[in-house]
């Protein structure tokens, strides 16, 4: 706990939390506890709640990950939607990045991560094989690999390509306007619906 920095430990404290938060400085984390301190007790009860909920009632999707609010998430369950096209990623960050481009109508496969030995995390670490079962089913007819592109990412993209690559199915990756070490949540969505547009055979 660190030093009371204001004039009351229940301040430092709201102000500590904010502050953990990423990208949140101290004075932004104070603004942000003093506003919520000048709101009514409701409305604070409301933003405590929503993440009270947010963290223990949140689904996991059993087909792509995704996270729902019960059961199949609305990408899977949406008909209108490619299924015969999955999209690889490596966080959920990456898929609301590229939704937000409005290029891409297939569906997602979201890892959690990318191999990192330095990080402890090797391939049976993630969801390979249930992306494997999923493409054995018959109906997948591309799977896009769009994890970032440093030497982690590319790693983790080779795997997967050698995983699938007996199996009936066009391997493909986004085009190379996400510069090398880039990750898709920092590359604005002109770039990365390009990228997507113009995604292009894999090749490793």
């Amino acid at each position: 706990m660190s030093l009371n920095r204001y004039s009351s430990q229940l301040l430092d404290e709201a102000v500590e939390q904010f502050a953990s938060l990423p990208g949140v400085g101290r004075k932004t984390a104070l603004r942000l506890a003093l506003h919520m301190l000048s709101r009514d007790e409701a409305g604070v009860e409301r933003f405590s709640n929503a993440f009270l909920n947010l963290k223990g009632s949140i689904h996991y999707c059993p087909e792509c990950n995704m996270i729902s609010d019960d059961g199949i998430c609305p990408f899977c369950s949406d008909p209108r939607r490619d299924h015969s096209v999955i999209c690889v990623v490596e966080s959920l960050r990456d898929v609301f990045s590229i939704e937000n481009t409005g290029q891409y109508k297939g569906l997602y496969h979201i890892l959690g991560g990318i191999i990192s030995p330095m990080d402890g995390i090797g391939p049976g670490d993630l969801p390979i094989a249930e992306l494997v079962d999923r493409i054995s089913g018959g109906t997948v007819r591309e799977v896009v690999l769009a994890l970032s592109t440093g030497i982690e990412g590319e790693t983790t993209s080779f795997y997967i390509y050698k995983q699938i690559s007996s199996l009936p199915v066009t391997v493909t990756a986004i085009a190379r306007g996400v510069g090398f070490g880039d990750d898709l949540e920092y590359t604005d969505e002109l770039t990365l619906g390009r990228s997507m547009q113009n995604r292009q055979p894999f090749k490793p």
